[in-house]
């Protein structure tokens, strides 16, 4: 592949980091846009090239390189990892295929994203985690894709907690609400089998709530109690009527309470049957100084209680998060033009880039992805248990 020209004639001297991703659906599209668009808004160290897409359909897979922008079309995963002209390998595969992706890539010398949740057990995760502190030993690095982190009104938030602006955090509630499930006759999806998309709600939903929470309040959880409940077991397959039908082998809602290392409490629900919802997470932090709310369905706001103002006019405060010192926005519109969903990968894409080019470990890390696992795992244990606290091994 020839190297891209600037507008002058003269060739692209930074070095290339030459991409192959694995998975072309939603997530796909999702992450391609990010690496199609990250260098022209952000002046990053190295170049990204979008170098091949694999996927198991040949029209398909080429189809959507050419739509996405990809330069080659690739069937088999193992055949793009042995390639020598692939930098970083992009997992968006269902989670059933994480671990087994992820583990040949860093051994084959590259560095790895994968979508999350990590993997579909704490096993594979953690056998993932090890080999990425291995492979950071050798320059190669590792990083979960939890995009929500990218938010800018999300960053904002997590400087300001780091900031004391909420001083002790005492409570944390949080809830991701779909409704895509609500029809009884919707198709058996692979998001709706165990054995490929490890949980559903829980994992589909959780893993972003979870890592959320944890990572603005700066701490871990270290104990669950749960429940969660399925409510259509049976759902038509989905190459049409005359199939049948098939068991659905997840949940479709996930409730449970937490406890941060520091003590404070939380609270969490994920669902795919809150009718009227589409994609709407929320998250509110307590402080024992303040309080701050996010909502995504409201993109570019943060909603901010400073408790040590006089109550004769203290109230939430809305902040539009556009300023150019906001976090990611210096490279973007003026102030007040706002920002979309697609912008959190376009952001994950430059944050990964700084990282590689500067061989630090990325946030979140492998070892983070691992650590949101357990979780999930702690909160299926405990809803099996009929809602027993059960801890969290750390």
């Amino acid at each position: 592949m020839g190297q891209p020209q600037r507008s002058d004639g003269t060739e692209d001297a930074k070095p290339p980091l030459r991409v192959g991703m694995v998975g072309y659906a939603f997530m796909g599209a999702a992450h391609s846009q990010g690496w199609r668009t990250v260098g022209r808004v952000f002046d990053l160290p190295r170049r990204p090239v979008l170098a091949v897409l694999c996927g198991r359909d040949r029209t398909a897979v080429r189809e959507a390189a050419d739509r996405h922008g990809w330069a080659e079309a690739e069937t088999d995963w193992r055949a793009l990892i042995a390639r020598d002209d692939i930098d970083l390998v992009d997992i968006c595969t269902p989670g059933d295929s994480h671990a087994e992706i992820a583990l040949a890539a860093l051994a084959a010398g590259k560095h790895v994203l994968c979508e999350k949740p990590l993997a579909n057990s704490v096993e594979e995760a953690a056998a993932m985690a090890d080999a990425a502190e291995v492979a950071y030993q050798q320059g190669q690095l590792a990083m979960v894709g939890f995009n929500y982190r990218r938010v800018p009104a999300a960053a904002l938030a997590r400087r300001m907690v780091a900031e004391g602006r909420i001083g002790t955090l005492r409570h944390a509630r949080v809830t991701y609400l779909q409704d895509w499930l609500v029809d009884p006759e919707f198709p058996l999806t692979w998001r709706l089998r165990r054995e490929h998309a490890g949980s559903g709600s829980l994992g589909d939903l959780g893993a972003h709530i979870v890592d959320l929470a944890q990572h603005l309040a700066g701490e871990p959880l270290t104990g669950v109690s749960a429940l969660t409940e399925t409510f259509v077991r049976e759902r038509p397959l989905p190459a049409g009527p005359a199939a049948g039908t098939g068991q659905v082998t997840v949940d479709d809602a996930a409730l449970f309470t937490g406890r941060f290392a520091s003590g404070a409490v939380a609270s969490f629900e994920a669902t795919r049957y809150a009718t009227g919802r589409k994609n709407a997470l929320r998250i509110e932090l307590n402080g024992d100084r303040g309080s701050l709310a996010l909502d995504l369905e409201r993109l570019n706001e943060l909603s901010y209680y400073d408790g040590t103002e006089p109550g004769t006019h203290a109230g939430f405060r809305r902040i539009l998060v556009t300023e150019p010192d906001h976090p990611y926005l210096d490279a973007w519109w003026p102030p007040g033009h706002g920002l979309g969903y697609e912008h959190t990968f376009v952001h994950q894409a430059r944050d990964l880039v700084h990282a590689i080019a500067a061989g630090r470990v990325p946030e979140p890390s492998f070892a983070d992805g691992l650590q949101v696992q357990r979780v999930l795992a702690a909160v299926e244990e405990s809803a099996e248990k009929n809602s027993v606290y059960t801890p969290i091994a750390i």
